[in-house]
């Protein structure tokens, strides 16, 4: 048996569809704005942290780039001349010097004063033959450098050079700021010029020239000496001392007394005979060049013979 709803059972399932249809629309139209609100806050909830995690991050930054900005501008307007002065002992002077060398030429440095000296503390000869003699000395090895450095290579160099030393006898750094003296030069520079300027213009009588030319040279010394200070800044100033223990030198030199150079006695004996024979030749012919003289001497001689003669046997007879 097949049982059929009613005409109102269905009019009424109809209505009570009808009714939930319309509270779900009613619904979604309420959720979609809701949402979509939550979103736009929610978007620039986030958009204002980064923003202000931007802003915290990057404060920091413009402040140290102010900071470093300010030092670096004291820092260019900072005269600071910086000098060092090192003594100290080494294993061997000529080998330092070198290894001196080539570290300024690596740190972009220059060697301006070079200076080794040996000293001779004490020597003595010792006779080896007649014509030679052994000389021992007891010497002294010094040098004395002088270079220029950057000063950012400075303390680099000043490390790798006492590492080079046995010892340190000394060790001193210096930092001289001169930046009042050339900010003094400049501003009298400055003044002078417009004196000029103004001399040129015909504002100011011009000045004897004597003085005048005072006037010029006095401020060419004074850019003279603001660009020794401007050399000064850019390189640093060293001095280097070192030495090493003293050493015995052995040398074989000429004797200077020329009395030592005598020949063998059997040579010298062979040359007085060879003497003797050539005295006696230059004798004989001296006297072979004399003959008419002996001649005629020994006739005189001969003629008053006689005449004594004949004289005593005239007496002997009276």
């Amino acid at each position: 048996m097949i049982v059929r709803p009613s005409m109102g059972y269905l009019l009424g399932l109809s209505g009570i569809n009808n009714k939930t249809s319309k509270q779900n629309i009613m619904k979604t139209k309420f959720l979609i704005p809701l949402i979509a609100g939550l979103g736009l806050l929610w978007a620039c909830k986030g958009r204002s942290t980064s923003e202000s995690a931007d802003s915290v991050s990057s404060a920091p930054v413009t402040k140290e780039k102010a900071l470093n900005t300010k030092s670096d501008t004291i820092q260019n307007n900072a005269k600071l001349v910086k000098t060092a002065d090192i003594r100290f002992k080494v294993k061997n002077v000529q080998q330092t010097s070198e290894h001196i060398s080539a570290l300024t030429a690596n740190l972009n440095g220059i060697v301006v004063h070079n200076f080794i000296h040996s000293t001779t503390n004490d020597s003595v000869n010792i006779q080896k033959s007649n014509d030679s003699l052994l000389r021992v000395s007891v010497l002294s090895i010094t040098d004395e450098m002088t270079v220029k450095i950057p000063p950012g290579n400075m303390e680099t160099f000043v490390e790798q050079v006492t590492r080079m030393g046995i010892y340190i006898d000394k060790s001193r750094m210096d930092i001289t700021d001169r930046s009042l003296d050339y900010l003094s030069t400049r501003l009298k520079l400055k003044n002078q010029n417009e004196l000029v300027d103004q001399q040129k213009k015909g504002n100011i009588a011009p000045k004897d020239p004597d003085n005048l030319l005072a006037f010029k040279n006095s401020m060419v010394d004074q850019q003279i000496g603001n660009r020794k200070i401007d050399d000064s800044v850019k390189n640093s100033v060293i001095t280097l001392s070192f030495y090493e223990n003293n050493i015995i030198d052995k040398e074989l030199i000429a004797n200077k007394n020329l009395s030592a150079y005598n020949l063998p006695f059997s040579k010298r004996l062979a040359i007085s005979m060879e003497n003797g024979w050539s005295v006696f030749v230059d004798v004989f012919v001296f006297l072979a060049n004399l003959w008419i003289i002996i001649s005629l001497g020994f006739i005189v001689w001969v003629i008053i013979r006689y005449y004594k003669s004949k004289k005593m046997a005239a007496i002997v007879k009276s």
